[in-house]
């Protein structure tokens, strides 16, 4: 492979010491296809440095990033995107790891082919390499389309268009990012891609993960991205609606936490003079294309 499809893998990682070395191991099957590798340690109780034990091959590449205030994941991928030295960079959760090479090796490909293309969405897969239900993908699809947002599990970015938009919301803190980015994304003329044959294997660490703090920042995020990225026409309407899910998500789920609707409220009153300042609303004709593509992703190339 030429050296100009070099790509760099970044990994987030907070007290899951044995999927990240899982994680890490798993790239040995890209070969020289890695330039380098960076992992940014969010906080965990004992720092990953010196306790990796990688494959020789792969700890001559990785470099280690310590935050220490337990800035999150998403700050943490907004690191490895401005360290990184090649245009294409992997980004993966540290529960997920490699399965196989000849479909990230094709998605690289596909982006150095077409610049338009921003982002690559990756399919999640069990274990042993079997895809995961369709409705838990980027698009409940087998064939290779455009898609309003990934999941960002496992996603391939090109480094210029990431940084030219923007790169994450670093506010958000935990979930949702990937919408506000792919919006930017999508207002800027790039497309985002979902290839179902790029199978990435997602194991999910309980580490850090609660019931509780999840339902919070998912409807807080999911009312951050109407207030940032709508017509305030739109983002009225929608508000609402948005809210009124965290209603339904806690009966549905069991999640014993009544104090978290008064929670999302004053962090989206907290939150306006911010979105007045940054927002960047989709046009009317963006929003629409946006909505086309989580109705119908169209098949790319088309």
């Amino acid at each position: 492979m030429p050296e100009r499809l070099a790509l760099t893998v970044g990994i987030t990682t907070r007290n899951r010491l044995q999927s990240l070395r899982r994680c890490l191991a798993s790239l040995d099957v890209l070969g020289d296809v890695i330039t380098e590798v960076i992992v940014v340690d969010d906080s965990s109780d004992v720092p990953v440095v010196g306790s990796l034990d990688l494959p020789p091959s792969i700890a001559a590449r990785t470099r280690v990033v310590r935050q220490t205030g337990s800035e999150g994941y998403i700050v943490a991928r907004n690191t490895i995107m401005r360290l990184a030295t090649t245009e294409y960079v992997l980004l993966l959760d540290d529960d997920a790891y490699l399965i196989e090479t000849a479909g990230m090796k094709e998605a690289l490909a596909v982006m150095e082919h077409d610049p338009a293309v921003g982002a690559i969405g990756c399919a999640q897969a069990e274990a042993d390499g079997r895809p995961w239900p369709a409705s838990m993908q980027p698009a409940p699809v087998s064939y290779r389309c455009r898609v309003a947002s990934f999941i960002g599990f496992a996603h391939i970015l090109r480094r210029r268009a990431f940084h030219e938009v923007g790169g994450y919301q670093e506010a958000l803190h935990f979930y949702g990012e990937e919408k506000g980015l792919c919006a930017r994304l999508l207002t800027a003329g790039y497309q985002v891609v979902y290839m179902p044959d790029v199978l990435v294997a997602h194991v999910p660490d309980p580490g850090g993960r609660t019931p509780e703090r999840y339902l919070r920042y998912v409807v807080r995020n999911d009312c951050l991205f109407a207030l940032h990225y709508l017509p305030w026409p739109a983002a009225c309407l929608h508000l609402p609606v948005r809210l009124a899910r965290y209603f339904f998500m806690r009966r549905g789920q069991l999640v014993p936490d009544s104090s978290a609707f008064l929670w999302i409220v004053s962090e989206v009153i907290r939150s306006l003079p911010a979105v007045f300042r940054t927002r960047t609303p989709m046009s009317w004709a963006n929003l629409a294309e946006w909505r086309q593509l989580r109705r119908h992703p169209p098949a790319w190339p088309a």
